[in-house]
């Protein structure tokens, strides 16, 4: 029985819209692309298990979204409120069993109660208890992801993708498909528990949507996306990694980018684009090819280097082709259009607040980042940062306001109402590129890594930005438009965990008088109650 695809142009944002000029398709083929029953939408229970996984080849025990890696996909859209019950199973003592999950690029608008970092916004969710996410997200659509924000725990598997659709999407017409499996993720993976490993972590594999293969290791199956010849794709690529930065490119197809870490932009085409920790972009693929199976390469820029035998990569596959691997050789392509990020500009809205000149905000900050071998730890303006016992937030509810009085002393800094900021961040410490991501907003990007001019007109906006090497100045500017203590850090989870972030706590009258529920209250004692053994992450 043969359909013709117009009669399924009602399926619209997270689906697929087949347009009345697409080619007759069978009703196996289109089964195949229709969206599948997959994710958890705007209210649900989102458990945290352990489970023995082998994404590469290699099994160990990890801590897992609803036993997946990634985790679970959560769905919603504009306008919605999410209400998000997660539950703390886990009992694995070789890692952390204590969790708290951070809802990366939401605003958490009069609701930063809910926003996840341990020590800033609450207490860790004690083993065996639960606690309700809920916030509402009226302005805000695009790609976005969750994660733990304790610790090092996502690297231990705790991460997944989030995807808010626009039924207004201004790009809808550029592209026909937009559903669960245009989701890329892209992964670093680690064979041993996060507690155990010190020094220097280096991966073990990459993975691209959940899997992948080890220098040495079996060949395990790769990560396959279905596509149709003649349509349009919209892929949603998230960095879920832990450290490294991945080169991100499809054999034979452009890209063209039209969102950045849930901000649309004007359609830019490359053929790779280089995305770090935490970042997301859009990009619009054509199925204008031979029918056929083209290498998706990630190749990261920690661990093993290259593409033979598969690592780092996945398979772009057209439905007609043979399910083999691609026939052309797995080698390093050579980008001839790569992503350069001054290159992109936000759709609406442009131009950075201010004065058009350095230092032109009403709040001026220089953050200068350094290491301290001795002590194997970072620091911001000569502050380390320690998560507090009592988090910044319930600090500041429970009287304290000025920087001085809030903890961790020096990485705290209070930020006034309605002001525009500057940040400057000089790159070039050890472990470069850092990328920082900033809680509660996006930003400005009015200086870019790479680049020496300033951008006041119409930069890239985005809520993280990579950092760069020695001799770069990366500058961001925002407004203080939004109540609450929002952390500022790397997105190396592991500089995180030794230091790497401050605290802006921005508002703090506000914050005073903000609500939030009686649950967030039993968090502390039941998490300060814990033993060592029910708090996990134990070396032997």
């Amino acid at each position: 029985m043969l359909f013709d695809a117009s009669c399924f142009a009602f399926f619209r944002a997270a689906a697929i819209r087949v347009p009345a000029a697409a080619h007759v398709i069978s009703a196996a083929v289109l089964l195949a692309l229709l969206p599948t029953a997959l994710g958890l939408g705007a209210v649900g229970n989102l458990p945290i298990v352990n489970k023995d996984i082998a994404p590469d080849g290699f099994t160990r025990s990890t801590i897992l979204a609803n036993g997946k890696f990634p985790g679970e996909l959560i769905k919603g859209y504009k306008g919605n409120t999410f209400k998000i019950n997660v539950q703390d199973r886990l009992t694995d003592t070789s890692m952390l069993k204590s969790t708290s999950i951070h809802w990366h690029g939401f605003f958490q608008k009069n609701s930063s109660w809910a926003d996840g970092p341990a020590g800033v916004t609450q207490c860790p969710i004690s083993p065996g208890d639960s606690f309700q996410y809920e916030f509402k997200v009226p302005n805000q659509a695009g790609t976005f992801w969750y994660h733990s924000h304790l610790s090092t725990q996502y690297c231990d598997g705790l991460r997944g993708p989030f995807v808010v659709y626009d039924p207004l999407d201004p790009h809808r017409l550029r592209y026909e498909i937009d559903d669960d499996n245009t989701i890329i993720t892209l992964a670093d993976w680690y064979h041993a528990p996060a507690p155990t490993i010190s020094g220097i972590a280096t991966p073990d594999s990459a993975l691209i949507n959940g899997k992948g293969r080890y220098n040495g290791g079996p060949l395990t199956p790769l990560a396959r996306i279905n596509v149709i010849k003649g349509l349009r794709y919209r892929f949603r690529i998230i960095s879920i990694s832990c450290d490294p930065n991945f080169t991100f490119s499809i054999h034979g197809h452009k890209m063209t980018i039209i969102e950045a870490d849930g901000e649309n932009t004007k359609p830019h085409e490359v053929d790779s684009l280089q995305i770090f920790a935490g970042q997301r972009y859009s990009v619009i693929v054509h199925a204008n090819q031979r029918i056929g199976n083209y290498w998706i390469r990630g190749l990261p820029n920690l661990g093993t280097q290259g593409f033979a035998g598969g690592i780092n990569s996945a398979v772009l596959h057209y439905i007609g082709a043979g399910n083999g691997e691609p026939a052309v050789p797995a080698t390093e392509p050579v980008s001839t259009a790569p992503l350069v990020e001054t290159a992109l500009r936000p759709l609406s809205n442009p131009g950075a607040p201010g004065l058009p000149q350095p230092g032109g905000a009403d709040v001026n900050l220089n953050l200068e980042m350094g290491f301290d071998q001795p002590s194997f730890s970072f620091n911001i303006n000569g502050a380390s940062f320690t998560p507090p016992s009592a988090p910044v937030l319930l600090q500041v509810l429970s009287g304290a306001q000025a920087a001085q009085d809030l903890l961790p002393a020096g990485s705290v800094y209070t930020l006034p109402p309605n002001k525009v900021v500057e940040l400057s961040i000089p790159g070039g410490i050890p472990g470069s590129p850092h990328p920082f991501h900033l809680h509660g907003h996006t930003f400005d990007v009015v200086r870019s890594a790479g680049s020496t001019s300033y951008n006041y007109a119409n930069p890239v906006r985005r809520d993280v930005v990579n950092t760069g090497l020695a001799g770069d100045n990366t500058t961001i500017r925002f407004k203080t438009d939004n109540a609450g203590p929002w952390i500022l850090h790397c997105h190396i989870d592991w500089h995180l965990d030794i230091g790497l972030a401050v605290v802006f706590a921005e508002d703090t009258g506000t914050i005073a008088q903000s609500q939030h529920p009686a649950a967030w209250d039993q968090l502390c004692p039941k998490y300060n109650s814990l033993t060592e053994e029910e708090l996990g992450g134990i070396v032997d």
